[in-house]
């Protein structure tokens, strides 16, 4: 990027000298103008050459390398650098942004363990995870991740599975458990027998997912490289035409003035308000899209958005908060605050975050002196004794436990059954909360005329079922870990249209191997992993999913404004090539014309920045 821009202003500076100073020898000028010319442009003229020899002739390098030697051959030099200048600009903003994307992946997955704690005969020894072999033991302390796959053989703890999930509760692991590397171990003790060596390892599946899926995703291609297919060839093809046919047909006819016709065809033909405008109507809707707090990474990826037939969601922290709140507060025989009050004050030494949304719900003090004892029951709940009273806290494993009588609750989340006195006193519900614009925003999407809206996730399926009722999303693909999301965006990717594109929105660093494997990844960049937002070709910088809209209408907005130009340029192309054939307009006045055309073509092109 340094070494190009650096080349535009030497040659700039080179061709203003040259334009601004007549030097006593005409020859100076013009030598001034070939070196500016050949710092700005040799690069296009050796890809030219190249992709000729490559079978690849019509592009934008092989009209620019025509059109600027044809201003060469009949005399107007700063015309010929002034469109190669022109080009290398508009190149340089267009690859700006894309070359930034993708880079430095893995670096960024702090999934990565970067040790092993190796129990030996005598010892603790740190190693690298690599070293360690099946059927070592290894000991995992609170607050370090687990580094390789195994088998809990000493221990109980509760473990951070969002890496791995997305899921935000903490999930509660003992002896004989099999536990995956990648999650983090919160609160105890572990000692692991490892099952499979780090290559094999989950944490090392989710490394390679990362690094291959971006590989198997084809880019949308630069819009004016396609332009250029066509447009090309046709004036290629015309200016041979117009140098050999007419000597032949008119009999006053000399082939040095066809050949001369033919030369100021290519250069009145050349492109420039397109190089210009297409890339600066590109990068206004990058900058609207920015103002609205959605950050597109380039514009190929601005153009696939606008063809999107396939949206997929991920779930925790996509279109919910991915903060466990209390629903709601079924009581039995008592009121409402003296439910929950119970309930905070058994689940006050915890800090489980089903104990932290109870206490938070209460939102009043919390009287430690009335606590007389907690007891926490593996996998069932919590005992204690509060204000003389006998209470228990926890799932329905408990009450069956204690030979509590208790009315199943039916609603969907995490339910908390609570006895006081060996009575069933009522249930309260914790679930993940929908974020506020959700389903707003699957509303729209689908009123856009977009074909699939899919939900991803690595919740129950029961909780997942629900909400993607509640929202109106037609596919819900639930318990899946990375792998298994990248196989079913895969299937999905199947579905479209050979033009279509597939989006995926997520936030996890879970969610980085799909977001690279997706047509277009998107990422809620507010709450969102690093792995996930690098990964990404848009960033939602809000957390908000109705900006999804937002982004999709802005593409719209920018691809018809990028058409308005290339119809617009053409058209008055055409115009000053016939006016120029009949003997109507000099060279100057079609390069006038040319330039009044880019200003009138960029004017249009800034409305892209403009989103509302």
């Amino acid at each position: 990027m340094k070494k190009r821009l650096i080349k535009i202003i030497i040659a700039l500076i080179l061709f203003i000298v040259s334009l601004t100073i007549n030097f006593s020898n005409e020859w100076i000028n013009k030598g001034i103008y070939i070196v500016s010319y050949l710092i700005v442009g040799f690069d296009i003229v050796k890809k030219a050459v190249r992709n000729i020899f490559r079978g690849k002739v019509f592009d934008e390098n092989f009209l620019m390398t025509v059109a600027t030697i044809g201003a060469f051959a009949i005399g107007e030099f700063p015309e010929a650098v002034a469109v190669m200048l022109f080009y290398q600009v508009g190149e340089l903003f267009q690859s700006y942004a894309v070359d930034k994307s993708r880079k430095s992946i893995a670096n960024l997955m702090d999934i990565r363990p970067d040790y092993a704690n190796l129990k030996t005969e005598n010892k603790i020894e740190k190693v690298n995870p690599e070293e360690v072999k099946i059927g070592q033991e290894i000991l995992v302390k609170p607050g370090e991740k687990i580094p390789l796959d195994g088998t809990i053989t000493e221990g109980k703890s509760m473990i951070d599975t969002s890496a791995l999930t997305g899921e935000s509760v903490p999930r509660e692991v003992k002896i004989g458990e099999n536990i995956l590397s990648g999650c983090i171990n919160k609160t105890g003790l572990l000692t692991i027998k490892v099952t499979k060596e780090f290559g094999e390892s989950t944490v090392s599946k989710i490394l390679d997912l990362v690094e291959n899926a971006s590989s198997k995703k084809a880019k949308s291609e630069n819009f004016i490289s396609k332009f250029a297919k066509y447009y090309t060839p046709i004036v290629v093809i015309i200016a041979i035409a117009l140098a050999i046919i007419p000597p032949f047909i008119f009999k006053n006819g000399e082939f040095i003035d066809w050949l001369y016709r033919a030369l100021t065809f290519l250069v009145v033909s050349c492109p420039c308000a397109l190089v210009i405008s297409i890339p600066l109507g590109f990068f206004g809707g990058i900058g609207g899209a920015s103002k609205q707090g959605i950050l597109v990474k380039g514009s190929n990826y601005l153009e696939a958005l606008s063809q999107t037939e396939i949206v997929v969601f991920d779930k925790t922290g996509t279109l919910t908060q991915g903060v466990f709140e209390v629903q709601k507060v079924n009581p039995i025989g008592i009121s409402e605050d003296e439910l929950l009050k119970m309930t905070a004050f058994a689940e006050n030494y915890s800090n489980h975050p089903i104990a932290t949304s109870i206490k938070k719900a209460y939102r009043k003090e919390i009287k430690n002196e009335t606590i007389l004892k907690t007891e926490e029951l593996s996998g069932l709940g919590v005992e204690a004794k509060i204000e003389g009273k006998e209470v228990l806290v926890g799932n329905e494993k408990l009450m069956q436990e204690k030979g509590i009588s208790y009315t199943k609750c039916e609603d969907i989340g995490t339910i908390v059954y609570v006895a006081i006195d060996e009575q069933f006193v009522g249930t309260i519900v914790i679930s993940d909360k929908i974020k506020e614009d959700s389903q707003n925003a699957i509303k729209n999407l689908k009123e856009m005329n977009i074909k699939k809206i899919v939900m991803l996730t690595g919740d129950k399926k029961e909780v997942s079922e629900n909400i993607a009722k509640k929202l109106g999303i037609d596919q819900v693909y639930s318990e899946l870990l990375p792998d298994g999301k990248v196989q079913k965006v895969e299937e999905l990717l199947k579905e479209k249209s050979e033009k279509g594109k597939l989006a995926f929105v997520g936030d996890g660093i879970n969610d980085a191997p799909v977001i690279a494997l997706a047509d277009i990844g998107i990422a809620m960049g507010g709450l969102g992993s690093d792995s996930s937002i690098e990964a990404a070709d848009v960033v939602i910088m809000t957390d908000e999913p109705s900006k999804i809209e937002n982004a999709i209408k802005i593409s719209k907005k920018t691809m018809r404004i990028v058409k308005e130009n290339i119809i617009f340029a053409i058209a008055i192309k055409i115009g000053v090539l016939l006016l120029s054939a009949i003997g109507l307009s000099t060279m100057w006045e079609a390069v006038f014309a040319d330039v009044g055309v880019s200003v009138i073509a960029i004017i249009n092109s800034l409305r892209a920045l403009k989103t509302n």
